[in-house]
Order: structure tokens, then sequence, then C-alpha cells
């Protein structure tokens, strides 16, 4: 009986738990901070075990880890070095669906010398974007082509019919994590030239399209599309761009959001009793005693009837309603992240959605030139699973299942970039509807 450890219990956890309890020799300890999450996944199955773990808590977390034959960190990205450490030090087999940040890259060495595979951006963005895309790019390599373009964009949406809210967005995952992935710094290469974003012009750097099925959206770059040339095999390539979907408007908004300081990781003191009006008072660089939106609008520069002021409307931000979270140690994120959970959830029966498209060039010197496009447009199951949390959780299931089966084993630190870890993990997910379609033009 394989031992699988999951670390934590979050919004998208329980289809990766239900796919490894349905394993016939898999047992499966699922570790979070609030006990009763962890046992809501298990739901008293045979083969299932729930435990109370703080993260911090380096010792309980060490002799979990030795127990179990593979561990996958559902944890803050932040913490799976030090899971992976653990594994490491331990012999255990791991799983991410994080980026690979310097920390953890930094322990390939260590983890090829313990003969452990700790793989990590196994989810949908990363994840099934990068498998999707190396498939296309093997099979022009297999057919004598090269790709002179590559263009790939992720969003995760509330179905066209859920959009109902003027941000059109609603949380399937972490609002922190959504609202802190837009600090992040760009880089891309486009028609030869390196672009570089600074964090906080992210959302200025912009663009619309038009996508067949869903309709017109926006896209901002997402991190650093140049660090995928050499893992792509695309350092030739004219242009290299990794983009967020949104509905139009998230851009202007979050680009305000920015330039205010909302999400601002610094903590601050709110009494008890701050209104949404206070707490938006303290962005103003001159104080004003007159009404909060008026003097927003001037500080952004904005029409006071901007839609970016009626969405911080509707959010209740002008209001004179107490915010939920005071205290010392509260940061303006905190208060942001709080508010847009309660207001921008998803109601019963509702459906979110993934879009994932891919534009790729391909020159070839004995036939035409090809214009090839893989599109992936998953849909949330009403009352059941989120797209958001099957999309990411499934590819990590299925690749922590193939390292304990056998049917793959490349100890070191690795993303899923490779035939012997794409082919089978994206066949399986298309058994369960999730797959991308590709359409190729020829070019004269």
């Amino acid at each position: 009986m394989k031992k699988v450890l999951v670390l934590g219990a979050g919004l998208v956890t329980r289809p990766l738990v239900r796919y490894l309890l349905d394993q016939p020799d898999f047992h499966v300890t699922v570790a979070s901070r609030t006990v009763s999450k962890a046992e809501a996944l298990v739901a008293g199955h045979p083969k299932g075990t729930a435990l109370a773990l703080l993260a911090d808590n380096k010792e309980k977390l060490a002799k979990l880890i030795s127990e179990h034959d593979l561990a996958i960190s559902l944890l803050p990205a932040p913490l799976h070095p030090v899971v992976a450490e653990l594994c490491i030090k331990h012999r255990k087999q791991m799983t991410t669906t994080s980026y690979v940040g310097p920390a953890m890259a930094a322990l390939d060495r260590p983890a090829r010398d313990a003969g452990v595979m700790i793989l990590n951006e196994i989810g949908v963005d990363p994840g099934i974007d990068h498998m999707s895309a190396m498939r296309v790019i093997d099979d022009v390599r297999a057919r004598g082509g090269r790709v002179s373009s590559f263009k790939s964009y992720c969003g995760g949406l509330p179905a066209p019919e859920a959009n109902d809210n003027p941000w059109g967005y609603k949380f399937s995952w972490s609002p922190r994590a959504v609202c802190t992935a837009g600090k992040n710094a760009a880089k891309f290469r486009e028609n030869g030239k390196k672009v570089e974003v600074p964090g906080p012009e992210l959302f200025a750097c912009n663009h619309r399209m038009n996508i067949e099925g869903v309709g017109e959206l926006e896209a901002y770059p997402n991190r650093d599309s140049l660090g995928y040339l050499d893992v792509y095999g695309l350092r030739d390539v004219d242009t290299m761009f990794r983009g967020t979907f949104r509905y139009i408007g998230w851009c202007d908004t979050l680009k305000k959001v920015v330039d205010l300081g909302m999400l601002d990781e610094t903590p601050t003191t709110y009494p008890a009793g701050t209104t949404y009006a206070q707490y938006m008072s303290r962005f103003l660089t001159s104080k004003s005693s007159g009404d909060v939106r008026k003097a927003i609008a001037k500080q952004c520069g904005l029409d006071v009837a901007s839609p970016v002021l009626d969405r911080f409307e509707w959010l209740g931000l002008f209001s004179d309603e107490p915010i939920t979270i005071t205290g010392k140690e509260t940061t303006p994120l905190d208060i942001l992240g709080a508010r847009m959970e309660r207001m921008m959830a998803y109601k019963p029966g509702e459906r979110d959605m993934i879009v994932l498209c891919h534009f790729f060039a391909a020159e070839f010197d004995s036939a035409p030139n090809e214009r090839i496009t893989s599109t992936m447009i998953d849909y949330g199951q009403p009352n059941g699973d989120s797209s958001m949390a099957r999309t990411v959780s499934l590819p990590a299931a299925i690749g922590a299942k193939m390292i304990l089966t056998g049917e793959i084993m490349m100890p070191g630190v690795h993303i899923p970039v490779v035939k012997e870890i794409y082919n089978p993990v994206l066949d399986e997910l298309a058994t369960m509807d999730i797959r991308c379609v590709e359409k190729t033009e020829l070019l004269k």
C-alpha cells in the first residue's frame, strides 16, 4: 500500500484526494491547519486519514513526511521548499502545482543525489499549459519544422451566465493569491525585442482578444516568459509571450488598486469600527473631509463616473459599513481580499470556466508554414467541483500516481515538459473531458 501525504485542504484539493482514494493500492493522509476541512475531504473513506497540522510545526511535518511515500504540497508557495528539503532528507517523492522559484531550483542537485523526484508546475497554469504546448512544439520539430512565435494565455473566469458582477470575476481560489499575482513584474519577447514590465505597470500592459466560444477578453503578461525559452527549446523564437485572461475592465480596475496601495502587505493598525470609507481614505495622499469617491477619483485621475469607481462602490469600499478585519497585524491587502471573498463568491449552482489558448507560428523548409491554435475551454460542474479545482489538482494527482507506480522516475527538480510526463497526463485528462482542441491553418 503506497502512502500519500496531501498537505493542505484548500479550494482545489477535493478532486485530487478523491482521485487518489480511488486508486486500488493508495492510502491518503490529508493534513490541514483546520482538521474539519481535511475530514470533509476524506469523508470517512477507509483508506483515508485526516490530521491537524500547522505548517510551521517542522518536527511534526518531518515525521509525517517520513511515514509516507510521496508528499503533495498544496500549501502556500513559500512553504514548498521547506517540504522539499524534508522530502530529500527522508528520500520521499513530491509534487506541487506551483512555479519553481530560486529556493526550489537550488534543491535540484540534492534531490538528484537522494534519488528524489520533485515534480512542480503540474496544475493548469502552470501545468496543462506547459504540457499541451510541448506536445505541439515537439510535433512541429518531429515534422522538420521550427516554432517561430509562441503566445500562450490562460484565465480562470466565471462562466458567461455567472458573470454578473461589475468586476467580471469570482473566486474559485485564494483572493490573496489572485491579488498578489498582480504585483509580479513581467518579461517577454515580441518581434525579436525583449520587453520588461515592472510590477506597478503590469495591468497597464494589456490588450484585447476575441476568443471563439467565449467572446472578447483582455490579457496581461504572466511573469517571466523568457524563463521558458530554454525550457521549451525556443531560444531563437521571435515572439514568446505568456499571458493571463480576464473579462474587460479588470486591468483598468486593478491598475488603480495597485496605484492606490491596496495590495500593500505592511501590517497596519485598524481600530474596531473602522469603516470601508475610512479604509479607502488612508490611501489618499492629501487629506479630504469630503466625499471619498470624489477624492479617490481626483487622486487616480478618473472621472467621478468612471466604471472603475463603480466597481469600488459595488464592493462597498466607499460605505460606512465596518471592516471585518481589525487589529495591529492587519494589512490593506487582508481587508481587500476578505471583502472580495465575501462579495465575489460563486453562488450555489454557478459554474466557473478555464480558458487556455496557445498560438503558434511554425515554419517549414519543404512544406507550407502553419498557424496552429490549441484551445481548452473547461467548465465547472454545477454544485460540484469547480473547473479550477479539477484542472489544478487532477494533473498533480496523475503525476503523483505515475511516480508511485514507477511509470516515471526522474530524480531532481522537474516540470512536466518531457514526453514521458506530458503524454500520459494529457491522455488521462482527456478521459475526464479535460482536453485541448488543436486547429492548423496552412499558410501560403
